[in-house]
């Protein structure tokens, strides 16, 4: 049985889903339902997981399935949809082809990438890794880097990650990108365009969002992916 709390956030998501066909930020789900914070959200999605309502994918960064609804949100006739964290995008989307058309590619990890205060630019391969082929898009160069650091756990990266990236110079508002700061800092952070500046925005309250010219950041890649070893 649901608390009523948690029958509301499930209510909420389906509902957004199916009028939007796109689901609801983190903070949206945190006005509808009246709470002070997102950390009551995390613990309502871990309830609503546990009770086997919806599942967690490691691979894509907040991406939710679905699984079932509870008879009195019409769930005997319910078909699964995936929920992911981002906007509708025009780019082919990165599960697009069926896995035994898409066999595992070898990328270069391009050693750490910072999630909290940037470190020192990426310089050189470090190992590589098998990434799925259904995650990487059909088109562009993909690379894959290691997590360091806490600032995006809201967007479910954590520390020790291995994040798949594909080589792109732009990015719109709200993509995960790697981001070089004044050619010699990379993190990893959302992108926001605002005026003449960009702002790169931690997952993470206890980090502030940094505002930087937009001549000091350069794109160097978008989150398509990501591995978790437990």
């Amino acid at each position: 049985m649901l608390t009523k709390k948690q029958l509301d956030l499930l209510e909420f998501i389906h509902k957004r889903l199916q009028r939007d066909g796109v689901p609801p930020s983190f903070d949206e789900m945190k006005v509808a339902l009246d709470l002070r914070s997102k950390s009551g959200i995390h613990r309502l999605i871990t309830a609503l997981e546990e009770r086997g309502f919806i599942r967690r994918l490691a691979h894509r960064a907040r991406a939710i399935e679905i699984v079932r609804l509870p008879e009195s949100m019409g769930g005997s006739s319910f078909t699964p949809k995936v929920i992911d964290g981002g906007k509708p995008d025009a780019r082919p989307p990165i599960t697009a082809l069926p896995v035994e058309a898409a066999p595992a590619v070898e990328l270069p990890v391009m050693g750490r990438i910072a999630a909290g205060v940037p470190i020192s630019a990426i310089a050189e391969v470090s190992h590589s890794v098998a990434v799925p082929g259904q995650m990487l898009s059909r088109d562009g160069d993909h690379y894959a880097l290691e997590v360091k650091g806490d600032s995006m756990i809201e967007a479910g990266i954590n520390d020790g990650d291995v994040v798949v990236i594909r080589e792109t110079a732009v990015a719109d508002d709200g993509d995960i990108v790697v981001a070089l700061v004044e050619d010699h800092e990379a993190t990893l952070k959302r992108y926001f365009k605002k005026g003449s500046s960009i702002a790169l925005k931690a997952a993470n309250p206890a980090y502030e969002t940094r505002v930087l010219p937009a001549e000091s950041v350069k794109v160097q890649g978008r989150l398509v992916g990501l591995i978790r070893t437990y």
